[in-house]
């Protein structure tokens, strides 16, 4: 009965709120686990590919080590931390490999957010909003932790040539074409991938440079722009164009291919280990 009641409270705050609190629901959660459960597999994979090199799984990375990595680029870099114990956790961890020089490298970070039940509700029959009046709840925000943790890792990763952080997104407020959904009583309603209330996507691309989506974007793109070389560290996004659920096969198909990306550009670094297997 307690569950329930809480249930019940927690969906009159989401209601209230617009659906904010959505992303900390049930699916969000599954999502999230699911993604660290996954890359545990892709770390035995790697092992089993390449017997020759040293892997480690970590769940955090912390800011003083992020700042540590910016100091060794330049001396004004990495100088401002003012919790000495923050933190960065991506949802699936950081996966590590050791180099020639006994430095463990980043081969694959990854991260998932579940944000949007209007599919769920539609085809239930649920009315949504304050008033319960509404077809659709407008979209949340789980999109800012990921621009940090993005944020975080590039400036870890900014003397590297690669950019291993896999983000899987799932739910309606991801969705990348329209989708027609049924209500129970036969009624359809359409839920549009352009609607700026709906569709967070955009909010997303800021940190891929507007670059293709459902793409492995691992190796760091270099540009000229007035004479100067730019180098560009974009995450790979994933998501289900409508607004389908990631299977735990899908999501290690692609991170293991960005991760045997990433050992790809760090071979040189790896040279001693991998001709000795």
């Amino acid at each position: 009965m307690a569950k329930k009641n809480q249930s019940n409270r927690l969906v009159a705050q989401q209601k209230a709120g617009h659906g904010a609190l959505s992303i900390f629901g049930p699916e969000a959660k599954k999502h999230d686990v699911m993604v660290g459960y996954v890359a545990m597999n892709v770390l035995k994979e790697l092992e089993k590919l390449y017997p020759s090199l040293s892997f480690r799984y970590r769940t955090s990375i912390s800011k003083e080590e992020i700042n540590n990595a910016l100091k060794k680029i330049d001396a004004e870099l990495g100088q401002t931390l003012f919790v000495k114990d923050a933190n960065i956790k991506p949802d699936g961890g950081l996966i590590e490999v050791k180099d020639d020089k006994e430095n463990w490298r980043v081969v694959l970070v990854s991260e998932a957010k579940h944000q949007g039940k209007d599919i769920e509700n539609v085809t239930r029959g649920i009315k949504v909003g304050v008033n319960n009046n509404q077809d659709f709840m407008v979209a949340g925000n789980a999109i800012e932790r990921a621009h940090k943790n993005i944020s975080e890792i590039a400036n870890y990763m900014l003397n590297e040539g690669h950019f291993p952080y896999v983000l899987f997104l799932e739910g309606s407020n991801f969705i990348t074409e329209n989708v027609v959904v049924k209500r129970p009583n036969g009624e359809t309603l359409t839920i549009r991938y352009d609607v700026g209330s709906l569709n967070r996507l955009d909010r997303l691309t800021a940190a891929n440079y507007g670059m293709p989506i459902n793409t492995n974007l691992c190796r760091n793109k270099f540009i000229e722009s007035s004479g100067r070389m730019i180098m560009l560290q974009a995450a790979s996004m994933f998501t289900q164009g409508a607004g389908g659920s990631w299977s735990e096969n899908e999501m290690s198909e692609i991170m293991l291919d960005v991760a045997k990306t990433s050992i790809k550009i760090l071979a040189s670094d790896l040279f001693n280990q991998l001709t000795t297997r």
